[in-house]
Parts: structure tokens; C-alpha cells; sequence
């Protein structure tokens, strides 16, 4: 397998950085990374396509909020918080105290 290609620190881009968690499966992802060491891409899929999941891992490295390297057959994904926290102080912490969107209630019938 070939490395994945990260943004250096000083590159990412606060526009990125936004776009990648304004979407609630990366902004899930996100929010599991940041209560483990890492993870592998499989515990992180939700039960969804390889496809979608590939896709969100690729716009979280590509806006430098996820490194994923190869250990051997697996991807293990961490989330680059030193990184983030070094380049948009308080960002991070920010954005992970605030809850999940609420869900909808049923209106009774």
C-alpha cells in the first residue's frame, strides 16, 4: 500500500478545516478520534459503503484533521489535535464540546 499524503501543520487552511466537519459523518468521525489513540477506517464506517467512507477519510486528510497510516493490511486514523490545536488554537475543543445535533421529535398522532 502507498502512504497517504498529509497537509504539513502550517499548511492547513481554516476553510477546509471547517468544510471537512460540516458534515455530520466526518464531524462523527472527528468526535470518535478524539476519544481513542486511533482507529481503524472499519471501526469507524458506520456500516456504511467503503466508497462513502473512503471519501470522508480523504476530505479529513486533505483539510489535515486525520492521519492515516498503513499498518499492514489496516488504516489506523488519528486525529492530528496537536496539529490543529497548534495552527487554530481552541478550534478543536470548541467545536468537540458542543453536542451532537438534536434529534427530531415525533409529533403524536
Amino acid at each position: 500500500m502507498r502512504p497517504y499524503k498529509h497537509p504539513a501543520a502550517d499548511e492547513l487552511v481554516l476553510e477546509r478545516v471547517l468544510y471537512a466537519l460540516s458534515d455530520s459523518i466526518r464531524l462523527d468521525i472527528v468526535r470518535h478520534l478524539s476519544q481513542v489513540a486511533c482507529a481503524t477506517c472499519g471501526e469507524l464506517d458506520g456500516g456504511r459503503p467503503k466508497s462513502t467512507v473512503s471519501h470522508h477519510f480523504k476530505v479529513l486528510r486533505e483539510a489535515g484533521l486525520v492521519l492515516t497510516e498503513n499498518t499492514g493490511t489496516s488504516h489506523m486514523n488519528t486525529l492530528r489535535r496537536a496539529d490543529i490545536e497548534g495552527r487554530f488554537p481552541g478550534l478543536l475543543t470548541a467545536i468537540l464540546s458542543q453536542g451532537g445535533a438534536p434529534v427530531p421529535k415525533k409529533k403524536a398522532a
